[in-house]
């Protein structure tokens, strides 16, 4: 008999879960020798007796599980020793320096975390790591990230406008609510608004849905350093867009291989932006997109929306993430100090948009399109036999970082 527990989330304001109840009833029947307990929680947003009614087991107790999934990190006093965990440890950006150690729930010792997990001998696998050989990840949240995000910086970008806000994501309950209220809304609210999106994955994918669902224009990277607008516009600037390596054409595996050697390009688009959203996954050795001290050229931008959310990574104004209850921070351009709203003057404010766990503002939809990612993709290499992705994506077992994550014992013994 395989066993898989899912862990109740230990964060208040995380609603979303690995797998969804429907999913639990297709997976007991695709497989006779599997058996699903489910931990109890009243913040989950499907309901225990949801569960319950589609074959899963609810009970505290995971002590006899072969695989333990959560979403985010595990408080480490919440660990099982010996036992195989699935989550988001967001570890893999870590570096000696901790200079890229913050990202994931604030708050959360990193390098506690994964003492941890090697004193008791636990096998952690991230599911950010799972990939394919073209390094395409098997599965993710990143689409939901990039459309509630989005959202959210275009609701920011409102108020900076002194326009009335709309709604809170979370308050549609699902993201056909959301979609039906934007399908009323008038794209001129924005003005002559000039958005920038970069990246080319599921986040991005997400912010572009979005922003076409509000009808808003997309523009060329060349019309958008050309043309001026009366009416608001976006352009997506995909990786080979804002980097560069010498005079040469881009090669995405060359990028991957060798993210030193490049450098940022996007400051002659930055200079004609209003709104900055960052949807693009950022590898630490990569260069950020720009530095503190380009920010006041930046004449005309008003807002970051930071989907990314590397604290110190590629976007230098995120210093911090933000929250669900407390989306937006707010930050002086002439001295980058944060400040209430009212207290900066208009042409100097910064606004920020930098929540970390952003698809749990719509948790269903989100939880049901990464489960199916997990279902598909993920688990009959785990319940049968592995074909290497698992593997791959294993940080640490029997006490020991597995040798393609051993840089993390720089880290963890610094």
């Amino acid at each position: 008999m395989y066993i898989i527990g899912i862990i109740k989330e230990h964060r208040n304001d995380e609603k979303r879960t690995p797998l969804v109840p429907e999913q639990i009833k297709y997976l007991s029947k695709k497989f006779s020798n599997l058996k699903i307990i489910v931990q109890p929680s009243n913040n989950r947003c499907f309901s225990d007796r949801d569960y319950f009614k589609n074959g899963a087991i609810i009970n505290n107790d995971l002590n006899d599980c072969n695989l333990i999934l959560g979403v985010k990190e595990i408080l480490p006093s919440l660990l099982i020793p010996k036992k195989t965990y699935m989550f988001f440890s967001h570890t893999s950006k870590i570096l000696k320096d901790n200079s890229a150690a913050s990202q994931g729930t604030p708050g959360m010792d990193k390098k506690e975390l994964l003492k941890s997990i090697l004193e008791k001998k636990i096998s952690l696998i991230d599911y950010e790591n799972i990939r394919d050989n073209n390094t395409k990840r098997y599965l993710g949240f990143g689409n939901f990230a990039g459309i509630v995000g989005c959202y959210n910086s275009l609701n920011l970008y409102l108020q900076n406008l002194s326009k009335q806000n709309w709604p809170r994501a979370h308050e549609f309950n699902s993201y056909e609510n959301l979609k039906n209220y934007l399908k009323k809304i008038n794209k001129e609210n924005f003005n002559n608004a000039r958005f920038l999106v970069t990246g080319d994955g599921r986040v991005s994918k997400g912010c572009l849905e979005l922003l076409n669902l509000l009808k808003i224009k997309k523009i060329s990277p060349k019309e958008f350093l050309e043309n001026d607008y009366s009416e608001a516009v976006y352009c997506n600037l995909v990786t080979s867009e804002y980097v560069k390596y010498n005079d040469k054409n881009f090669d995405l595996k060359h990028f991957i291989n060798n993210p030193t050697k490049y450098k940022s390009i996007i400051n002659k688009y930055m200079l004609k932006t209003d709104m900055l959203i960052s949807a693009h996954y950022w590898d630490p050795n990569s260069p950020k997109l720009f530095n503190k001290n380009d920010i006041k050229n930046y004449k005309d931008l008003k807002v970051i929306g930071d989907i990314t959310c590397d604290i110190n990574g590629s976007i230098p104004t995120t210093n911090r993430s933000s929250t669900i209850e407390n989306p937006y921070y707010f930050i002086d351009k002439l001295n980058f100090e944060e400040k209430n709203y009212n207290e900066i003057n208009k042409d100097n404010k910064l606004s920020i948009m930098a929540v970390d766990n952003l698809p749990s503002e719509l948790p269903r939809d989100s939880s049901k399109e990464f489960g199916s990612g997990l279902v598909q993709e993920v688990l009959p290499y785990l319940i049968t036999k592995d074909d290497g992705r698992i593997k791959k994506a294993t940080i640490a077992e029997n006490g020991s970082f597995c040798k393609k994550y051993n840089y993390l014992t720089k880290y963890f013994q610094s």
